[in-house]
């Protein structure tokens, strides 16, 4: 999923820069829809891209899974029945999927990285919204409302597979430290 996410950011920047030169020197409203498009698509991937980059050179896997942020709260087990996330939540994509291999971390680590990737998708939702100040130049408000709707909602499944799985995965370990004493 890296590669093909880095080949998308590529080539949709790529094309966006061409189609905005078009627009530049031959105005007219193809090449400036175009531009518009690719360069939506091009910042949600370079956004992604960047904020897990910066995340994890920031925290390096290393965030406290027990603070309270990541505490599971009341509402959530009905949510997660209502979106019957037991059965989809393995099948979605994962970015990089040798952080969750448990034949290459402890349980620990892993736990310690959905903390990490919660808050990689929370943050891209967050500047999933950054493009409707794009509205004030460029008007058409439904490209740019329904590409950050939809962006966000896509990230917000990642938040909701982390928060799903880690409460498992402390329960696990908490077992594990009771047999080790």
């Amino acid at each position: 999923m890296a590669k093909g996410m880095k080949i998308i950011a590529f080539i949709s920047t790529i094309l966006f820069v061409g189609f905005l030169v078009w627009q530049i020197l031959y105005p007219n409203s193809v090449a400036l829809s175009l531009a518009i498009t690719l360069g939506t698509i091009a910042y949600h991937f370079l956004m992604r891209l960047l904020v897990g980059t910066s995340i994890n050179c920031i925290f390096k896997n290393n965030i406290d899974y027990n603070q309270l942020w990541f505490k599971p709260r009341k509402f959530e087990k009905k949510l997660y029945k209502l979106l019957r996330v037991r059965k989809w939540t393995k099948n979605i994509p994962t970015y990089s999927p040798e952080t969750f291999d448990i034949t290459k971390h402890s349980w620990e680590e892993i736990a310690r990285a959905t903390a990490q990737a919660e808050i990689v998708h929370e943050v891209i939702i967050l500047f999933s919204f950054l493009p409707l100040l794009l509205i004030i130049p460029f008007g058409t408000p439904l490209v740019f409302i329904l590409t950050s709707l939809g962006a966000s909602l896509f990230d917000s499944i990642f938040v909701i597979a982390q928060r799903y799985n880690r409460p498992k995965i402390v329960a696990y370990l908490n077992r594990l430290k009771k047999k080790a004493e």
